[in-house]
C-alpha cells in the first residue's frame, strides 16, 4: 500500500450511518462537532428511517444522504464513495466520538504508509444498563497493535478504500472483518491504537435481542468464512465445537438424573468450571470479579445462538437464499 502516495490535507470526512436511531443519533453529532479537529466534513447516510433523523442530520450541517439497499455495508459505501477527503471515519450512529481520537488515528495513520485502518478503543456508555451490556462491554476489550479487523468504528484511508472497491454490499452481517481482509490482501496494515475511540449505546435490556445478536455474530463468521475461503474459519470450528461440548454436557447430566445416579450434577459442575477458566482467562478485560464471572458464562452460553446463526446461514447458502437483515435493537423510544 505504500505505493499510494499520502495527501497532506488534514480534511477527514466523518460518514454516520443510522435508522431510527432518534436521541442517540443526536448525541452523536453533538460528539463529532465537540471534537479537537478542526477541519470535517460531515455526512450522514440513512437507511429509511421513519423518525426525525434526516432532519436532525440537516440541522447538524451535514450532508444527508439515502441508502436504498439493505445493511450497513451498503450505507457506508454511499456516504464514502460521496466524501472529499482522504480520510474517512466511519460512525454508527449510536456512538459518542471521543474528542482527542482523529488527532492520535490520524498521527498514527501518517506514520506509516502501510497503515490504512486505524481504530481505537469502544467501550459501552452505560456498562450497567443490564447484565447484558455489562459483558458484551467486556467484549469490545482488544490488545493495542495490528489486527486481522476492526470494527464500524474506524478511520480508513479513502485511496485504500477505493483499491479494493469498498465494503461488499451484499454482506448483511461481518462487513468490515471481510474489508480488512481483501485490505491486508492488497498489501494494507489495520491498526488498532491504545486511544479511546468511541462510547456506544448497545441498548440490550432483554434477552431476546442479546440472543438476536448473536445470531447475527454466528451468521456473519460463517458469511464472512465462505466469502473469504480462509478468514474467520477458525472461528468457525472453534463456536460449533464449544456448542458440542455444551450439548454432550447436557445431555449426559440428563441422562444420569433418568438414570437416578447421584452424578448427574458431574457434568454441569465441569460446564461451570469451563466457564471458570474463560473468566480467568479474560481477567485482563476487568477487575471487577461479578463483570468477570459474568463474561465467563457468556463466553459459552452465547455459543449456542452464535452456533444457530451458522447454521442458518449454511442452509441459506445451500438453498442460494439472500442473506437477512437480523436486527436487535428497536428503534429509541419504542
Amino acid at each position: 500500500m505504500s505505493s499510494l502516495l499520502r495527501s497532506n490535507s488534514s480534511l477527514i470526512s466523518v460518514v454516520v450511518i443510522g435508522r431510527n436511531e432518534g436521541e442517540r443519533l443526536v448525541r452523536c453529532f453533538e460528539s463529532i462537532a465537540a471534537c479537537a479537529w478542526p477541519n470535517l466534513e460531515l455526512i450522514y447516510v440513512d437507511s429509511g428511517s421513519t423518525d426525525q433523523s434526516m432532519v436532525a442530520a440537516q440541522g447538524a450541517g451535514a450532508l444527508v444522504l439515502q441508502s436504498f439497499e439493505r445493511g450497513a455495508a451498503a450505507a457506508r459505501n454511499v456516504g464514502w464513495q460521496a466524501s472529499k477527503a482522504n480520510w474517512v471515519l466511519f460512525l454508527d450512529g449510536d456512538t459518542v466520538l471521543e474528542p482527542d481520537y482523529l488527532g492520535k488515528a490520524f498521527a498514527a495513520m501518517q506514520s506509516d504508509p502501510d497503515v490504512v485502518c486505524v481504530w481505537g478503543h469502544r467501550r459501552e456508555l452505560n456498562p450497567l444498563q443490564s447484565i447484558y451490556v455489562r459483558v458484551l462491554d467486556l467484549d469490545w476489550c482488544y490488545r493495542p497493535g495490528q489486527t486481522s479487523f476492526c470494527g464500524g468504528d474506524a478511520l480508513f484511508y479513502r485511496p485504500a478504500l477505493v483499491a479494493v472497491g469498498g465494503f461488499d454490499a451484499g454482506m448483511l452481517a461481518g462487513e468490515e472483518p471481510e474489508l480488512c481482509h481483501r485490505l491486508r490482501q492488497n498489501g494494507g496494515t489495520i491498526l488498532h491504537i491504545d486511544q479511546a475511540m468511541t462510547r456506544h449505546d448497545l441498548a440490550i435490556t432483554h434477552f431476546a435481542q442479546y440472543w438476536q445478536r448473536a445470531v447475527r455474530a454466528g451468521y456473519a463468521y460463517l458469511a464472512v468464512s465462505q466469502q473469504s475461503q480462509s478468514f474467520w474459519q477458525v472461528e468457525v470450528r472453534h463456536n460449533l465445537r464449544q456448542t458440542l461440548i455444551i450439548v454432550v454436557l447436557i445431555t449426559l447430566s440428563l441422562l444420569l438424573a433418568t438414570l437416578q445416579s447421584t452424578l448427574f450434577f458431574l457434568p454441569p459442575m465441569v460446564l461451570l468450571g469451563l466457564m471458570m477458566r474463560s473468566a480467568w482467562r479474560a481477567r485482563w478485560r476487568s477487575r471487577n470479579v461479578l463483570s468477570l464471572f459474568l463474561y465467563g458464562v457468556h463466553s459459552w452460553f452465547e455459543q449456542l445462538p452464535v452456533s444457530w446463526g451458522i447454521l442458518r446461514c449454511w442452509c441459506d447458502l445451500r438453498q442460494q437464499k439472500t442473506a437477512p437483515l437480523i436486527e436487535y435493537k428497536t428503534s429509541q423510544g419504542d
